[in-house]
């Protein structure tokens, strides 16, 4: 049976990606207590990476996109720390925004409310987040966006 996230996943036209490995020597997630601590998940979509600068060739509607693709990742890996039940998933607790920007760039709030909105649909209230977006001169595999997550599960 659904819960109420991947309803509204679905009424969003959207669903979860599979919980992407680790690229180097970490793990995707570390538990204490109720807290979960989720690590960068960077831009992809069905096609790849989503790669580039902000400022230097994609737009602030290019890079949300990219942010709302690391929040569908992060979902994903919160859904594989919980076993595979979201419905375990209490609250966002904060999300850090890393936007890879020219230095005269300065709409990294914009480019991360894709996560922070996509957030907020599918959870409400609950989707409310305490965050940092951040500029950074370059990211992983030239990808667009990376974003880190803490969430509160049951």
């Amino acid at each position: 049976m659904p819960n109420d996230i991947d309803r509204r996943l679905a009424e969003l036209g959207l669903s979860l990606p599979d919980a992407p490995a680790p690229a180097a020597n970490y793990v995707p997630f570390v538990r204490s207590g109720n807290l979960l601590f989720v690590s960068g998940q960077i831009s992809s979509d069905e096609g790849g990476l989503i790669t580039g600068k902000l400022g230097a060739g994609l737009d602030v509607a290019e890079g949300a996109r990219a942010a709302e693709r690391c929040a569908l990742a992060l979902l994903a890996q919160v859904k594989a720390a919980c076993g595979g039940d979201l419905g375990r998933l209490r609250r966002v607790v904060k999300l850090t925004g890393f936007v890879n920007s020219t230095p005269d760039f300065t709409d990294q709030p914009k480019v991360v409310n894709g996560a922070s909105d996509l957030m907020v649909k599918l959870l409400g209230d609950a989707g409310r987040h305490s965050r940092s977006a951040v500029s950074a001169a370059a990211l992983p595999l030239d990808v667009a966006v990376e974003i880190e997550g803490i969430f509160e599960i049951e």
